[in-house]
């Protein structure tokens, strides 16, 4: 679906200087972006940005990355940071997951996000869309290199399940499994705006971490 152009997303992404125009650029040069050695966690599909912008205000000692492949959704997390008066330790970019090699070298991320990323359940040839596809993990652990992890949340059980085999089909290490989030002992939980949606429907939440160990 095509979103409709917000009338002041230009001006946004033209003054907020959180995001990067040119992210390319900065491929293996994230550090110096940020102007330090802190770990640094991207979310994957960062939609209007509640979830990463909180995230970067409750952990200062943690460098986040919003990555949006819509131009017109993350102007909305852009504003959301500012509003929120979000610190130097978050970026916004446009791009997609298949191009993350182009924005990245080995060893530059620690933690991968991915959180209620379409499902894509309607045709089996499909699967290879999905972002825990064993394709897109092959493309985390070069990112990775020597390990990283993958938190991953859904309200698709379907894709929960296709996820659990794909990363036990790679060896990665599973932790903190839970098949109803909101109602499991599971502390420290920062919800995305669908969370919010999805939950307050009595829907039950998916989560996991994955770890890679080279």
């Amino acid at each position: 679906m095509r979103l409709r152009k917000k009338p002041w997303g230009d001006n946004e992404l033209n003054t907020n200087d959180r995001f990067i125009h040119n992210p390319e650029e900065n491929k293996g040069k994230w550090k110096e972006i940020f102007g330090n050695d802190n770990p640094i966690h991207i979310e994957m599909g960062t939609g209007k940005g509640q979830f990463l912008t909180t995230m970067s205000l409750l952990n200062p000692n943690i460098n986040y990355i919003a990555i949006e492949r819509q131009t017109n959704v993350i102007v909305s997390a852009l504003k959301k940071g500012r509003e929120k008066g979000v610190g130097k330790n978050i970026v916004f970019f446009v791009a997609d997951v298949k191009e993350l090699l182009n924005y990245f070298e080995p060893e530059e991320i620690e933690r991968i996000y991915i959180n209620f990323c379409d499902p894509w359940p309607n045709k089996k040839k499909w699967a290879k869309r999905r972002l825990t596809h064993k394709n897109f993990l092959n493309l985390y652990e070069t990112l990775f290199s020597n390990g990283g992890e993958v938190f991953f949340k859904t309200d698709n059980t379907l894709l929960f399940e296709f996820s659990l085999n794909e990363f036990a089909d790679k060896g990665w290490r599973l932790h903190n499994i839970s098949l109803d989030l909101h109602n499991s002992n599971f502390e420290g939980n920062v919800k995305t705006e669908y969370e919010e949606k999805f939950s307050g429907k009595g829907m039950p939440i998916y989560r996991l971490e994955a770890y890679y160990k080279k």
